[in-house]
């Protein structure tokens, strides 16, 4: 394989006399190296083995990137499978439905459901999940599922009688659970 001065001759980009003056400098600094001890620094080697280390460093970034971007997609399409192939339905659609109220992103939501269906809920054994306003009831298996993938699209089940202090006023008033408001 021809060297990259002869290469350049042939290619015409540099003629002999430029290129003999090159080669002697190279010598001369080699030279000068030799006899000083110092290690000669080629610049040029330098340049692009830092650019390497840029650009794998920056390759490596780049794909955790995307390994995070379809990992969040893979979870958020296991998410969409739980819910769809373990939905309850609401109850029958009618004049006997009642409004059940939930707070989802701190905001108060209802949804209609049976007489029925608000008992599991109120009871814990149907969980509502939802995302935006889209909202499905699951029951509280499938929902400890998807919390442990993403916990924000679960609405929490109400809680069980929380333990009373002796000093409460209000503590003989209790609140039953099947109030409307």
């Amino acid at each position: 394989m021809a060297s990259l001065q002869d290469q350049l001759l042939k290619a015409g980009l540099v003629d002999s006399k430029k290129a003999k003056k090159i080669g002697k400098e190279k010598r001369k600094q080699n030279k000068v190296a030799k006899s000083t001890g110092q290690a000669q620094v080629d610049e040029a080697k330098l340049a692009a083995e830092q650019a390497r280390a840029e650009k794998v460093a920056k390759d490596r970034e780049l794909n955790a990137q995307r390994e995070a971007a379809a990992q969040q997609k893979a979870i958020a399409a296991q998410i969409k499978q739980l819910i769809e192939r373990n939905k309850q339905p609401k109850g029958a659609k009618g004049d006997n439905d009642v409004a059940y109220h939930f707070t989802f992103e701190k905001k108060v939501k209802k949804i209609y459901v049976s007489s029925a269906v608000q008992e599991h809920l109120t009871a814990g054994r149907l969980l509502i999940v939802g995302e935006g306003e889209h909202f499905e009831l699951v029951p509280r298996v499938i929902a400890d599922k998807i919390a442990e993938r993403n916990a924000d699209m679960v609405v929490q089940a109400p809680e069980q009688s929380a333990p009373v202090d002796e000093d409460d006023p209000y503590a003989g008033y209790e609140i039953p659970d099947d109030l409307m408001w």
